[in-house]
């Protein structure tokens, strides 16, 4: 992971200052050791209870634990990709807005900052098996939020321009006919 510099990328994306506030250090190959350690554990535990005779055991470890495993390592190296994605992402976007002299610079940074995130949370939880229903309601939910809120803001707020719009062209209409 040195090598890499997995925690170097870490560190520049900003997860230092959420991993220290957990009280934690930010050391990758400490914890990636520490997923091949309770690897290697299982399955000797597999083979041990498989020797012993427990099938009931064994079925579990290796049908919960270890297919288990893989899925919680593709959700966390996904939260991880997410993070460091978010926080690139609002530097962007609040540069962005800064050099086009928008107010809410810094809030739109954090808008799009958490909004990855979020989208980061329900992928993680998806790729788990966790609530899956869910995710898929919440998300139906916010495409006919944002669809309903579309529609209303332009139905009213451009009810004016519309009639405008249809009384020039009524005019031009009937001026052409003459």
């Amino acid at each position: 992971m040195k090598m890499i510099k997995f925690d170097e990328a870490l560190q520049r994306a900003g997860m230092e200052g959420c991993v220290r506030k957990a009280g934690l250090n930010l050391n990758s190959g400490h914890f990636l050791g520490g997923i091949v350690k309770y690897f290697i554990i299982v399955v000797f535990l597999i083979a041990s209870f498989d020797v012993l005779g427990l099938n009931q055991v064994t079925a579990f470890l290796q049908q919960v634990v270890i297919g288990y495993l893989p899925q919680l390592i593709i959700a966390v190296l996904m939260l991880l990709v997410g993070g460091v994605v978010g926080d690139v992402l609002s530097r962007i976007v609040t540069a962005s807005a800064r050099s086009a002299n928008l107010h809410q610079a810094n809030f739109l940074g954090a808008v799009s900052k958490w909004a990855v995130w979020i989208f980061a949370v329900l992928v993680a939880l998806s790729q788990m098996g966790i609530a899956g229903a869910f995710i898929q309601t919440i998300f139906t939910g916010l495409v006919v939020a944002v669809s309903l809120a579309l529609g209303l803001s332009f139905g009213l707020g451009g009810q004016q321009a519309a009639s405008r719009a249809i009384d020039k062209l009524s005019e031009s209409i009937s001026s052409h006919n003459r």
